[in-house]
């Protein structure tokens, strides 16, 4: 990345006069950014100013002194010092046709990384109790973000989906399924006040019915009941794969809370805890030393009749994954389990891992809407719209690409008509054009004969108005938007950076003919479009969402290559 090669040349320069300017060890090391105007360079960096306020020297005879150190660069045009000790730099346009070189050599892994390790991202895990809702669905879309993203810089990453198929959740279920294959026989029962009441019970025990039978219903009462609580619970981790499935997320492992406890894995872990004067025994219960670590209270972890609770079941899981040989753990919450954050954090720096290796991402609700009006929801009650409806509505493509528009610690609004519309206002629908309208002028060149050859034979310095560089400089920055939204876990900058990118070509597209009668040049343009067209569904795929190679509303304009 050009940033990189510039803050290599800037850092030597500052080393080079640091000993004239009376600056010492540690040197200052140079930061850039982008001027919001063109006319203060292509890079800005204050290092200056920084290495001023150490050696206590005026900050523009410091610059001064940088900018004449500089090594000679072929990607550097010139610097310059400005105001009271910025130093901004213009960058050469050569280095741009290398990286659109580069697009087209690396294809789909331009922007990848080489980072190292194993890293598991728990997400969902929605206990089988029903159908996803939309509330599961932004979850759903971070967690399958950032896993697309961290094996995208180069981690080896495990997706898993752990969830509690026990405990009073699980039982209430259970009850519900039991109370609806009992009526279905004609008995006389009813589902518990606290218990499920939606439809899709119903329907859970009309499909067991007619799998395994009315035998079921002569088992005694506690192995019926158990058996309907698996059976129920089995078909509704069924439907909820499927679901996600058409929702772009598949899962490496899936793992049940009771399989911990099956194998002694809670009751090990709870030991170690003991042996390590972590846990304590206080009326009757087992508690977890938790603001030893920062939590605001002790947490039991094993109840005074001998079951465990969720968090005694979670220290197990922390040990379990380490165990599988994970170099980092993160956990996608909502912001309701902000609580979570210090005991589990707790919990691994008792087992006698950094705590540090385990990373909670909360993100915050959604709320939605249809029409502006709120949508109310209960799954107990039966009351909510299911992930399955969403997808059927707006498709997958655009919920993804909405769910992701925001940082996760900021709630949103989610309309479903607008998020529906599909209009070049849907910022989706806008992204995906900008792909399809590439493709579809690719097409219309092939048609017309016209070939752009090769990439290192085409003269890429033809690409010189504002609208051409503005497109290579727009696409030689997404390599550091990817790695910015790999290391701060946030995907929501590729759905901006697809929209700059979008924007940026929509612009070159109208104020430059692709294919003329300009051989030349029509294949440099050509090339351009090629790698932005990658750019695109590169940024697209991170984020699960498709990039089309035409749409309806494409026109006869764009057919034509205009």
């Amino acid at each position: 990345m050009i940033e990189a090669r510039l803050r290599a040349l800037v850092a030597a320069a500052v080393a080079a006069v640091a000993p004239a300017v009376g600056l010492s060890d540690p040197l200052p090391e140079p930061e850039l950014e982008r001027p919001r105007r063109k006319g203060f360079g292509d890079f800005s960096t204050n290092v200056a100013m920084v290495a001023a306020s150490r050696a206590g020297g005026d900050p523009r005879s410091v610059a001064t002194a940088i900018v004449e150190a500089l090594p000679p660069a072929p990607f550097l045009e010139r610097a310059e010092v400005a105001g009271p000790g910025f130093i901004n730099l213009w960058t050469t346009e050569d280095w741009l046709y290398d990286e659109l070189r580069r697009i087209v050599r690396e294809g789909d892994r331009y922007g990848a990384g080489d980072a190292t390790g194993r890293v598991q991202v728990e997400f969902v895990s929605a206990n089988p109790t029903g159908p996803l809702t939309i509330g599961h669905a932004r979850n759903a879309a971070i967690g399958d973000a950032l896993a697309r993203l961290l094996a995208f810089a180069g981690y080896e990453v495990e997706r898993e989906y752990y969830f509690n198929d026990a405990g009073g959740q699980m039982d209430r279920f259970g009850a519900s399924v039991e109370a609806r294959y009992l009526e279905l026989l004609g008995r006389d029962t009813e589902v518990p006040e606290d218990g499920y009441h939606g439809d899709y019970v119903i329907e859970l025990a009309r499909r067991i019915l007619e799998e395994e039978g009315r035998d079921l219903a002569e088992l005694p009462q506690q192995e019926r009941f158990e058996r309907l609580r698996t059976e129920g619970a089995r078909r509704s981790m069924e439907e909820i794969r499927a679901t996600l499935e058409r929702f772009g997320v598949t899962f490496d492992s899936y793992l049940q809370e009771a399989s911990l406890a099956e194998r002694g894995e809670i009751a090990g872990a709870i030991q170690r805890l003991r042996d390590a004067d972590h846990v304590y025994d206080a009326d009757g219960a087992t508690w977890f030393r938790s603001t030893a670590f920062g939590d605001d209270k002790d947490r039991v972890a094993v109840r005074s009749d001998g079951t465990h609770t969720y968090f005694g079941a979670d220290i197990a899981y922390v040990l379990d994954k380490f165990a599988r040989g994970f170099d980092h753990l993160i956990y996608v919450l909502g912001a309701d389990h902000h609580g979570d954050i210090a005991r589990l954090k707790g919990a691994a720096a008792a087992l006698g891992f950094h705590p540090a290796r385990l990373e909670i991402v909360l993100y915050q609700f959604v709320s939605f809407l249809r029409g502006g009006e709120p949508v109310k929801m209960s799954k107990r009650a039966g009351t909510f719209i299911s992930l399955d409806e969403l997808i059927d509505e707006v498709g997958t493509d655009a919920a993804r690409f909405h769910l992701l528009l925001f940082s996760s610690d900021r709630p949103m609004n989610f309309d479903i008509e607008d998020v529906a519309r599909r209009s070049l206002e849907n910022p989706v629908y806008y992204v995906q054009y900008g792909h399809a309208r590439i493709a579809s002028i690719l097409r219309r060149a092939r048609e017309q004969g016209v070939d752009p050859g090769l990439v290192d034979q085409a003269d890429l310095s033809l690409l010189a108005t504002e609208p051409e560089l503005d497109l290579l400089r727009a696409l030689a920055e997404v390599p550091g938007v990817i790695a910015i939204a790999a290391d701060q876990r946030a995907p929501h900058k590729l759905t901006h950076a697809a929209q700059d990118l979008a924007s940026t070509f929509h612009r070159f597209y109208t104020e430059c003919r692709v294919v003329s009668e300009d051989v030349p040049l029509s294949r440099a343009r050509l090339w351009l479009s090629t790698g932005t067209k990658q750019v695109l569904a590169n940024l697209l795929g991170l984020v699960g969402v498709s990039a089309p190679e035409s749409m309806e509303r494409l026109d006869a304009a764009d057919d034509a290559g205009a």
